[in-house]
């Protein structure tokens, strides 16, 4: 395995197997539309300061997927929505899940989880790796854990490429996707959408390339570092992953079919699908590459539908 940067630029480092047919689309685990800041930039002293690591050397890091800067054992991190990272800390910081690490979140000196646009957590060690079926299991586990979180609110005023690509791939709205980015392929799986009826519930729907595995200690479980919510069942999210798995991570059917037990799993995958197609089609670093991956996923899944 080994991990690339997103060929579209936006910084977003992803695992791919060297055997890969195309490289992958890095999706963002942004909440709106506008760009993280940049990371090459230094961190700002008094963000240090609130954090509590004023005095230690802050080291750039890619960290679960985004760029950031690690102090010692605290990692401070950009984030491009203030409301859903709080959100997010204030559900990882008492959060717990079997068989699985939780980066925590770190306060402020004043008690808040973000400052000027940063936020603050535990490092923990390890990084993004293609063990896919180690990665489905984890999503399992971590929506065991969020099935008693409520829907946040902010969801309900959401509009982003994530939140409209999500929605049109449920068929809740529709939206204008560009045909040779991916539309013509998103009409295609459309009419092979079926009534889905599974609970919902918040899910983290971002997980490929963010779990990090510890190669130094393989009995380490596998770390979660942020929450991208959606409110939707627990089989689409375990979906997701198997679909950018598919199209961007060099996996093959074996892994669609060892999750196939999953209640309405070829309609979850086949909403996944959508959302990811939806994505592409809107998303700036999308090329005539990435969709080659996304249209070899559809060529496995709809078979099975």
């Amino acid at each position: 395995m080994v991990v690339t940067d997103c060929p579209g630029g936006c910084g977003v480092a992803w695992p791919v197997r060297r055997s890969a047919a195309v490289p992958c689309l890095a999706v963002s685990t942004a909440t709106d539309d506008r760009p993280v800041s940049d990371a090459g930039a230094s961190l700002p002293a008094h963000v240090q300061t609130a954090f509590g690591v004023r005095e230690t050397e802050a080291q750039p890091i890619h960290y679960g997927g985004l760029p950031g800067f690690r102090c010692g054992d605290v990692v401070i991190r950009p984030v491009r929505s203030n409301v859903v990272a709080a959100w997010s800390a204030r559900v990882l910081d008492t959060l717990k899940a079997e068989k699985l690490r939780i980066a925590r979140p770190q306060r402020s000196s004043d008690g808040r989880w973000v400052v000027a646009g940063w936020s603050a957590c535990q490092y923990l060690p390890g990084e993004p790796q293609g063990r896919y079926q180690d990665l489905v299991a984890a999503s399992l586990r971590l929506h065991a854990a969020t099935a008693s979180v409520r829907r946040p609110r902010f969801m309900d005023d959401q509009d982003d490429l994530l939140s409209r690509a999500d929605a049109a791939a449920w068929g809740e709205c529709t939206i204008n996707l560009d045909p040779s980015a991916g539309g013509d392929l998103f009409d295609e799986l459309a009419v092979r959408r079926r009534q889905l009826r599974l609970p919902a519930q918040v899910v983290h729907g971002d997980l490929f390339g963010t779990v990090l595995f510890d190669r130094s200690d393989p009995r380490n479980a596998p770390a979660i570092v942020d929450l991208v919510p959606f409110w939707r069942p627990v089989e689409w999210a375990a979906a997701v992953i198997v679909v950018d798995a598919l199209a961007w991570g060099g996996a093959d059917a074996s892994l669609l079919r060892a999750w196939s037990h999953l209640d309405g799993w070829p309609q979850a995958m086949l909403r996944a699908l959508m959302f990811r197609v939806a994505l592409h089609a809107q998303h700036p670093g999308a090329t005539a590459v990435t969709l080659r991956g996304l249209e070899h996923a559809a060529e496995l899944v709809l078979p099975t539908l």
